[in-house]
């Protein structure tokens, strides 16, 4: 049983370095979006309670830092919470806040962030959120706000629909305020007022959804015009690098002619 168990591991790592070895000189992925599917059924199909697969889903997202960060990838938006997810059950809701939390408390004192200079902001709309996560995201996003190496995106109480909503309400103030005039809207000067704004490069090259659902789910719906998709069959908690270089693979084989 232990040989086998070695065997395996053995041949998983084989075929990483397979996969690195084909994906390491294509085309450069500068920002990646992941919807974190598949929690709640890694925990049912293991008969426990939906937030230890969520404790599970954000170890991973742990992991993920890391091979991202090996590969190159400058962003990185994670879909964690949306603005629809608050309908589940008060004590599920509950305890993803508090593992939400947890994981903003680690991201203060966590050397990767600040040895990298990784610039960490988290994008919806952050009212809706308990008062307590509200500030740990503050001093978060103060303590990152000068870093402009790397970039991760944590979208809690997102929707897509309500980001291009709040972003027209901003430019409606605006005109109403007579700062801005109706012939200044266009593409560029609303991308100026989405979530996103801030980053050197707002759309992904790449949205991944694990779990096996195929949609988007109102996922950057603005900026994923012309993101490569790739719907991977494997719950969050089980993802892999193996499973990101195979995605990263994906594109690379792609032909993208952005309508041209």
């Amino acid at each position: 049983m232990l040989e086998g168990f070695l065997s395996a591991i053995g041949a998983y790592k084989f075929y990483e370095k397979w996969l690195w070895h084909q994906v390491k000189n294509g085309v450069k992925l500068e920002h990646i979006a992941i919807i974190l599917d598949g929690n709640r059924r890694w925990a049912s199909e293991k008969a426990i309670d939906p937030w230890f697969g969520h404790e599970k889903g954000a170890e991973k997202v742990e992991q993920l830092l890391d091979w991202c960060l090996k590969i190159g990838v400058k962003s990185i938006t994670l879909y964690a919470f949306s603005t629809e997810n608050f309908i589940r059950s008060g004590k599920e809701v509950e305890e993803i806040m508090r593992i939400a939390q947890e994981e903003f408390q680690k991201i203060l004192t966590d050397e990767r962030i600040h040895k990298n200079k990784i610039h960490v902001k988290v994008i919806g709309r952050l009212a809706l959120l308990p008062k307590d996560l509200q500030n740990f995201i503050m001093d978060v996003e103060n303590a990152t706000c000068d870093y402009n190496k790397y970039f991760l995106n944590i979208a809690l109480a997102y929707g897509g629909r309500a980001e291009i909503v709040d972003a027209a309400k901003k430019i409606a103030e605006r005109v109403h305020a007579g700062e801005l005039g109706l012939k200044e809207i266009d593409e560029q000067l609303f991308e100026k007022y989405l979530y996103t704004s801030y980053m050197p490069k707002q759309d992904p090259d790449l949205i991944i959804r694990t779990s096996g659902e195929e949609r988007l789910s109102g996922f950057l719906l603005w900026q994923s015009a012309y993101s490569e998709l790739c719907f991977l069959d494997v719950y969050w908690p089980d993802f892999r690098y193996i499973d990101l270089l195979r995605a990263v693979r994906t594109f690379q084989r792609r032909k993208r002619h952005f309508g041209k």
